[in-house]
């Protein structure tokens, strides 16, 4: 479940900093970069800075294995 929240937050604001560029500031694209080079770290790191956001939000794991290893690392 939170790895579908994470795809989709992540999309969304891909597609929102991609509009925002091209209608107000070519700056915004640094946010799309930055959104980008956090998919990459956390594919090397199994964390992400929203993963640990919406797990303190409650949105559950869709396998116990998952919240184990992240409960080991705080």
């Amino acid at each position: 479940m939170i790895d579908r929240y994470l795809r989709g937050i992540a999309g969304f604001f891909v597609l929102v900093s991609v509009l925002l560029a091209h209608y107000h500031s070519s700056y915004w694209l640094l946010f799309t970069a930055f959104v980008g080079l956090n998919l990459l770290q956390s594919a090397f790191t199994n964390w992400c800075p929203m993963m640990a956001i919406l797990q303190k939000l409650g949105v559950k794991s869709e396998s116990p294995a998952h919240e184990q290893a992240v409960g080991a690392r705080q």
